[in-house]
């Protein structure tokens, strides 16, 4: 082949440019255009489009929307992803919630909660450490979130009120807990309307995860803390994973040193194909493929909402890509 004389272009030097590379190259069409949404100046109507095929006839969302639920049939977590994501592009309210709060309302416990996994999935793949169950159980890892982004929305459906009453009870009871329970309790408290009661349970929280070393403060340390019973090794903690912007009741379980601290590791995780890591267990190859992306956007989210310089660099020298 003739050399044309034109040297290479060199690789991407800034955190979001990497990033950006690696989306381009992994990603589904949905986090393609969340990203260029996020950080590219791309238009939310193209999110929206690109989530559509996921909905079902029964106002829920399915077909692998979260990666570790396979097949077509709609999910509380599929569902729940969904609403996270309307809610990033500022599209959570009028009918779409209708839509989203009928699904819940046919999918609901007794109780008025979310179970984790709904029957339907039982004869399709789906990740070991999420077990199918005939009766399950209302979750407030499901329905803490849900609940916690509509109110945050200001919606109101009659489904609400049980679920909110739900919510209030698992997070008032918790004695112990694992970190994404808490992390769920925490996306509740960050949306409920009522928030002198939202602080209390919150410094209370904090309180029981500090005692409980539910957080990595030290990440050169991390490998001498015990992770939660059911965890994969090295599946850790950090301040981020519950404070995801300044503004989250769980900022104030940190000292600024501390949440310095955290964030400096999350800008070193990112790894030298641009994406970060995955640190729940791995059990498919196309399962970690779809979450990496997923992960890398919320990374880079967050380091943003704490004014962390994405563009110019945010954390030192890139780490090998060693995931899936």
């Amino acid at each position: 082949m003739a050399d044309t004389g034109t040297a290479p272009a060199p690789p991407p030097s800034s955190s979001l440019a990497r990033a950006e590379h690696f989306v381009w190259l992994t990603a589904r069409v949905l986090e393609q255009r969340r990203f260029a949404h996020h950080f590219l100046g791309g238009g939310a109507d193209a999110v929206e489009a690109a989530l559509s095929p996921y909905l079902n006839d029964d106002g829920g969302y399915g077909h692998a929307l979260e990666p570790d639920l396979r097949g077509p049939v709609s999910q509380p977590l599929h569902t729940a992803h969904a609403l996270r994501v309307l809610d990033s592009i500022g599209r959570c309210g009028g009918l779409r919630a209708e839509r989203l709060c009928r699904y819940f309302t046919g999918v609901s416990t007794p109780e008025g909660a979310l179970p984790a996994i709904h029957p339907s999935q039982r004869g399709y793949p789906t990740a070991p450490f999420v077990p199918v169950v005939d009766d399950p159980p209302g979750s407030l890892l499901t329905t803490g979130p849900v609940v916690g982004l509509l109110h945050r929305n200001e919606v109101w459906h009659a489904w609400l009120f049980r679920a909110t009453d739900f919510c209030w009870a698992a997070v008032e009871s918790l004695e112990r807990s694992h970190p994404y329970e808490v992390e769920a309790a925490v996306a509740f408290l960050d949306g409920v309307p009522d928030r002198a009661r939202a602080r209390t349970a919150a410094d209370r929280l904090g309180q029981l995860v500090r005692e409980q070393r539910l957080v990595v403060l030290d990440p050169a340390a991390a490998d001498g803390q015990p992770v939660a019973d059911g965890y994969a090794p090295g599946e850790h903690h950090y301040a981020y994973d519950y404070a995801r912007t300044p503004h989250s009741l769980a900022r104030y379980w940190f000292t600024d040193e501390e949440m310095a601290i955290g964030l400096d590791h999350l800008a070193g995780e990112q790894r030298e194909d641009g994406g970060w890591p995955l640190t729940w267990r791995q059990w498919a190859p196309g399962t970690a493929l779809e979450a990496r992306p997923i992960v890398t956007i919320e990374a880079l989210r967050t380091l943003r909402a704490y004014g962390r310089p994405i563009k110019e660099g945010a954390g030192g020298p890139v780490r090998p890509a060693t995931d899936a």
